[in-house]
């Protein structure tokens, strides 16, 4: 059974599209059969591991809209153990759509499960919000991983999602676990890298 990631912060330009895409290619490059589920409409994972993310139907919005299969929408990547269900545009739409659907925190588990028994990790890149989209990454998952930049500022928002995570725990996941912060933009010449690394 897969050990299911999340990587999310809602703040944006943090380095969660980075982390996902090295993460999984390092997993694969050591034979891990990964999965690699792209959760943000901006689809930049997607092209981070060679896929033309304008050609890619159906993708993760069929999937999280109920109109396809996971197992339609994975797609080979260039190395041999990494797999990816791709995102575009048209997941922005999910978001609205989603607010009165049944079971609208828990379509991402529900298709996940039907797959984790044929990798060894599935790592999710959500987009930067706490919409429904983040939601259904939290209730898939086993752990959470959060790329945090190594500035004052990043503290704040850091709050919020924590405040999120423990809302998830107690009424849909109670299992999640956080995998811990990455600390990303690192300059070790800057006090306000210091101090955040002394407080990780």
């Amino acid at each position: 059974m897969a050990r299911i990631i999340c990587i999310t912060n809602q703040k944006g330009g943090v380095g969660k599209t980075t982390t996902t895409v090295n993460l999984a290619s390092c997993l694969a490059a050591i034979e891990k059969k990964t999965l690699l589920v792209d959760l943000d409409p901006q689809g930049n994972s997607t092209s981070g591991v060679g896929l033309n993310k304008h050609e890619c139907e159906p993708n993760i919005y069929q999937v999280i809209m109920r109109d396809a299969d996971i197992l339609e929408t994975i797609r080979p990547t260039e190395l041999k153990k990494l797999f990816c269900v791709p995102s575009n545009g048209h997941l922005t739409g999910a978001e609205v759509e989603l607010v009165n659907a049944e079971e609208r925190e828990t379509r991402l588990k529900s298709a996940l499960a039907t797959v984790e028994d044929d990798f060894d990790y599935i790592l999710i890149d959500c987009p930067p919000s706490l919409g429904f989209l983040t939601l259904n990454a939290l209730t898939a998952a086993h752990s959470v991983l959060i790329p945090v930049q190594t500035e004052y500022f990043a503290l704040e928002g850091l709050s919020s999602l924590m405040e999120t995570v423990d809302r998830v725990r107690e009424s849909l996941n109670p299992g999640l676990e956080i995998e811990g912060a990455l600390l990303t933009m690192h300059d070790s010449r800057t006090r306000s890298t210091v101090s955040m690394r002394e407080l990780n």
